[in-house]
């Protein structure tokens, strides 16, 4: 016979949630609430100014083509890294596993600087990219690269789980009918971990969008060239142009906003 669950004492339960909201308002709602309050210090028109001016413009589109470019690179390698750790049993297995994990260990300055190490000047790469005309590091690949590197578990680690959970008797039952290799991935299984795809891919676009410190160690803080919005921002912090740093921040916030309702959105489909 189950037992009756028994309720929660109710000083407990206002306690509790007296700690989160009180938590969530210091962390989340007060830093927030700061940044619009400082982007709109000025007036709309300085914010309007600050956000469409060329250096910003140029910072956005940086950011875009780092998030552009490194997402589909991870989602590609989460969907092939969960696909073999969850499929096949295989010595070094769990090896895999630890460098999966390994960007969130590992500072992402320290990971910039070892793709300066690779691709720099003075790198191991550096002069055969001299040679043939390459430039890496303090251009657009080496964001892309530095980008990818601190992003790619996420994918990967959103899809293991739920393809654990799945197991293998759906695909094996496609094989048995006839389906081949892609036929099966895209009819049997893609379906199946379509919602944990996209979960782990809004987390890598968010997580890609604010990246700096892997990014600071290789863009070089070119202006109007190799900035992303968090780089912009604190240049223009460090030159005392706290509205257009703010102003700046609060585009990173927006987009930020953007990302937790698509995330709210999905959770709502997975509950249906």
């Amino acid at each position: 016979m189950s037992k009756a669950k028994l309720p929660d004492p109710p000083l407990l339960v206002g306690l509790s949630v007296a700690i989160t909201l009180l938590f969530l308002g210091l962390m989340v709602v007060v830093p927030l609430a700061s940044v619009f309050a400082q982007a709109f210090s000025k007036g709309i028109g300085v914010w309007w100014e600050s956000v469409s001016n060329t250096d910003t413009l140029a910072a956005v589109r940086m950011t875009l083509l780092a998030t552009l470019g490194s997402v589909p690179l991870n989602t590609v390698f989460g969907i092939s890294a969960a696909w073999l750790v969850t499929k096949y049993r295989f010595p070094g297995r769990q090896f895999l596993l630890a460098l999966i994990d390994l960007p969130f260990s590992v500072s992402p300055v320290i990971a910039g600087l070892i793709f300066v190490l690779l691709f720099g000047a003075q790198g191991w790469f550096g002069p055969w990219l001299q040679e043939h005309d390459l430039k890496i590091v303090f251009s657009w690949p080496g964001m892309i690269l530095a980008t990818a590197f601190v992003t790619f578990p996420f994918v990967a680690r959103e899809l293991i789980p739920v393809m654990d959970e799945l197991g293998n008797q759906s695909e094996e039952a496609s094989v048995m009918l006839g389906a081949g290799g892609w036929t099966t991935f895209v009819k049997v299984t893609l379906p199946a971990i379509r919602w944990g795809l996209l979960y782990g891919v809004i987390l890598c676009n968010a997580r890609a969008m604010g990246e700096f410190g892997a990014v600071s160690v290789v863009s070089g803080h070119i202006r109007g060239e190799t900035n992303t919005l968090p780089l912009h921002a604190e240049i223009l912090y460090n030159e005392y142009d706290f509205a257009g740093a703010f102003a700046t921040a609060s585009l990173l916030t927006l987009l930020a906003g953007a990302t937790v309702a698509l995330k709210l959105w999905l959770e709502r489909k997975v509950r249906r």
